[in-house]
């Protein structure tokens, strides 16, 4: 199949993504059966390198991002395995940083499509599919290491027939409770399904609570932050954050990591700590300062324009869009902020732009993601008035909104995009006079 002829095939599958939100009847219930046949059918590709597996509510992506700069740094060949992406669905599986280029992803599409019809039972799903195929390709690639970043939990997640030598989880919020359980003890033990034995767990929640939950795991060894490692400072700097990083084996000073948030800190100091436990060693004290010093994490708090300045930050929760707020205040200031907003259905929208501080906004424009789940912009409007700002307008396509938010603003003001990271990879892309997204 060629690349379009690939993609239409793996769009007609069941995709959990596009349906999954509060109050609707699931049409599947999440399950291992298609990944495990199609992997079965493959002679298990999945377990030709060791697995670094990562969960958490939020920061998994830039963990991930992060975690493979560092591998890489130190002379692996690895395999990165994202999700969602924010324009091309070659970012989601990447090899030393860079996506699956068409033609080798077209091949391992096909390679499925070839395979899909020896499963028995229901039919693999989206997901399914696409993991299969990067399983597939890290093999065929001969990978040293994979860096694996569930979909959505991570018992029953799709990347759970990977055996992770490290499994790694940011934290815990609430977030797809209509698939992982309504409490944070509920997604807390979906999440620590993908703790292996022998494996080593890195355990960025600190909750009692909760920590309790993961002691139950089968890990050979936990490394908890705060206690076996942890950021120690934490400063914004030009560029970043001026970070003090502790592991188990080792002390990094004052290094720079070059993306913004506090919460960044957090993300670096469980993927050094993951790095370490993998290697089983302290790591390269300059290597890490020029790998954390040349980070970068697309959609995450990027700056993408000057005067007026232009940042994209994909928020999904209500901790994120806190995290968001506060980094967006701590990093540039006061200075009069012009939002584009656009959600999914199934978020608080209304809570999400409490936390982001849209009261507080000159003027927000709501927009509609293009896909499924997409909140209609009219009700994105609605959230944000009850918020608390008055001046509020609705234009559903997102480049259009972004035209308006930029012929609005003066040169020192902030051009905030934020929400769905649908909205955010758009906006990228018409940004970059791209109308392919």
């Amino acid at each position: 199949m060629r690349i379009d002829e690939a993609l239409k095939w793996l769009d007609g599958h069941l995709n959990l993504e596009a349906l999954a939100r509060p109050g609707r009847t699931r049409t599947r219930t999440p399950n291992l059966h298609g990944i495990t046949a199609l992997t079965d059918l493959m002679g298990g590709p999945q377990h030709q390198y060791p697995v670094l597996h990562l969960t958490g509510t939020n920061g998994k992506t830039s963990t991930a991002r992060l975690l493979t700069d560092l591998l890489v740094a130190h002379g692996l060949s690895v395999g990165t395995l994202t999700s969602p992406h924010l324009e091309r669905i070659n970012e989601r599986i990447a090899w030393n940083g860079d996506p699956i280029p068409d033609e080798a992803l077209a091949e391992s599409l096909s390679a499925i499509a070839q395979l899909e019809p020896l499963v028995e039972g229901d039919r693999p799903s989206f997901f399914d599919a696409l993991v299969a195929a990067a399983f597939r390709w890290f093999a065929d690639i001969a990978v040293d290491a994979a860096v694996i970043e569930v979909g959505m939990g991570g018992t029953w997640d799709t990347t759970n027939v990977a055996d992770g030598q490290v499994a790694v989880v940011t934290g815990i919020g609430l977030d797809h409770m209509e698939y992982l359980g309504p409490t944070l003890e509920a997604i807390a033990r979906d999440k620590s399904g993908i703790v292996k034995p022998r494996s080593t767990l890195v355990l960025g929640e600190t909750r009692p609570e909760l920590v309790e939950i993961f002691a139950e795991t089968p890990a050979a060894t936990t490394w908890l932050k705060g206690r076996d490692f942890d950021c120690e400072e934490n400063l914004p700097a030009v560029g970043g954050r001026s970070v003090t990083l502790r592991t188990p084996g080792a002390s990094y000073e004052q290094v720079l990591l070059t993306l913004h948030g506090g919460h960044q800190a957090h993300n670096a100091a469980c993927a050094l700590a993951a790095a370490e436990a993998f290697f089983a060693r302290p790591l390269d004290e300059d290597v890490v300062s020029a790998t954390f010093g040349s980070a970068t994490s697309p959609g995450r708090f990027e700056v993408v324009g000057q005067r007026p300045l232009v940042v994209l930050d994909g928020v999904k929760n209500p901790d994120g869009a806190r995290a968001a707020a506060s980094t967006l205040t701590e990093t540039f200031g006061e200075r009069r902020r012009i939002v584009v907003f656009g959600q999914l259905r199934g978020r608080e929208s209304e809570l999400i732009a409490r936390e982001l501080e849209l009261g507080g906004a000159h003027h927000v424009i709501a927009c509609e993601p293009d896909w499924a789940r997409a909140l209609p912009a009219d009700e994105t409007a609605r959230a944000v008035k009850a918020a608390g700002c008055d001046s509020v307008e609705v234009i559903r396509d997102i480049a259009a909104a972004v035209e308006r938010a930029l012929a609005m603003a003066e040169p020192d003001d902030v051009v905030f995009i934020t929400g769905s990271l649908y909205v955010v990879g758009a906006a990228r892309a018409a940004l970059r006079g791209d109308g392919d997204s």
